[in-house]
């Protein structure tokens, strides 16, 4: 009788410690599960900031080279307005043709330096994310 007792002592602790060995080895796949998915999403969030940092770095290349041009076609529009005026004195039919010229001109390259801001900016930015 000592001897059943003494195997079924030693029954129950190995069956107690495969028991606790399944649920340990239940517990570290959960989490290594969990692990993978966390980072997976991880990876999908930086490709997603790369792809929003490329595209503003893009609009800023195109937005910068249509400021230069617009500021350049204004400029010079300006310039001619101005050089009409002082025209206008000595020259009236050539001052007045210039500040036509010019006039248009400038509000040209004043059209374009809109548009070229225009595109820095095409919306607002979204709010950041909240995590928990």
């Amino acid at each position: 009788m000592n001897l059943k007792i003494g195997l079924t002592s030693k029954m129950s602790r190995l069956f107690f410690c495969l028991f606790l060995s399944i649920l340990i080895s239940i517990s570290v796949y959960g989490q290594t599960t969990s692990r993978q998915a966390n980072l997976d999403s991880l990876r999908r969030e930086i490709r997603a900031l790369d792809q929003e940092l490329y595209e503003v770095q893009l609009n800023l290349d195109q937005s910068k080279k249509q400021l230069k041009t617009g500021i350049f076609i204004a400029t010079v529009g300006y310039t001619v307005t101005i050089i009409g005026g002082q025209l206008l004195g000595s020259n009236p039919d050539v001052g007045k043709t210039l500040l036509y010229v010019g006039g248009a001109t400038g509000i040209v390259g004043t059209v374009i330096l809109v548009k070229g801001f225009n595109k820095i900016s095409l919306k607002s930015p979204d709010p950041p994310k909240i995590y928990p």
